[in-house]
């Protein structure tokens, strides 16, 4: 039988029922994005975006490598109580993505699938404490990866600036992986401002020693909190080899790791 969705066994948006019923998965990557604004030059969908190619990325080469893991269509909406000064950014509370995905977790373990990834790409989503509330009420067992993380330590050898949002590092990948979306001036520069920030008039709060929800209308002028002006598609696509190799490396080994006693230690 010839069907496309052979071609990627491990997603499930493009599989049919004919053909999950014959694979048995052992992890379940839930990726989760956001709709909010991103400067003035990235599209509103940027983090469900790098949501989705991330998982894809990851979950290919895991695939090929030999790794069971399913890929679960991306949540598109997360946690903007503190961009409600700009429109159209589409809030889910903290309380409300907790019990959606803890409806999704044991959607996943009556599958069987006790393995899950939530592979978070927005900053606002704040998900350690829903592995917390979630260990012992579910045999599942939950890892969270927020991806822009992942490559820290080598972050300055590939980009010039911090990127908080919208700054060198997304505005890359959206010049590697979606050009058409980025938005330009009449002369060719991006249609963006410096995404500088402003500081709170708290020393401590500056330094990190204290925190506080920041609220993006006042701490930006147009949502963009890092300078995106020196980024090339270059730079985008060799963050993403960064990611697959380690991120894949860590599903082929969630995956041939057995659910004994002490697992997963």
């Amino acid at each position: 039988m010839n069907h496309p969705g052979l071609l990627r066994p491990w997603k499930l948006s493009d599989l049919t029922y004919g053909l999950v019923k014959d694979f048995r998965y052992e992890v379940a990557v839930l990726p989760l994005g956001a709709t909010e604004p991103h400067n003035l030059h990235l599209p509103y969908s940027m983090d469900t975006r790098e949501a989705d190619l991330v998982g894809e990325m990851i979950c290919e080469a895991a695939w090929n490598q030999g790794a069971k893991v399913i890929l679960l269509p991306t949540l598109p909406y997360g946690t903007q109580t503190n961009q409600r000064g700009f429109p159209f950014a589409l809030n889910l509370n903290p309380t409300t993505i907790f019990r959606v995905l803890e409806d999704l977790v044991e959607s996943l373990v009556t599958q069987g699938i006790l393995k899950i990834v939530l592979l978070n790409s927005h900053g606002g989503n704040d998900l350690k404490p829903f592995l917390r509330e979630m260990y012992g009420k579910t045999p599942a067992h939950l890892f969270l990866c927020n991806w822009y993380t992942v490559f820290r330590d080598v972050y300055h050898q590939i980009f010039q600036h911090p990127d908080d949002h919208a700054g060198e590092m997304e505005t890359s990948l959206a010049l590697a992986y979606w050009p058409e979306l980025v938005l330009r001036r009449e002369d060719g520069q991006l249609a963006a401002d410096e995404g500088r920030p402003r500081p709170c008039r708290f020393e401590a709060v500056n330094r990190g020693w204290v925190s506080i929800t920041r609220p993006w209308h006042l701490l930006t002028t147009n949502a963009g909190a890092g300078y995106p002006h020196e980024a090339t598609a270059e730079k985008g696509r060799r963050v993403m080899e960064v990611l697959v190799e380690r991120l894949a490396a860590f599903l082929v080994e969630l995956s041939q790791s057995p659910l004994d006693d002490t697992f997963p230690f």
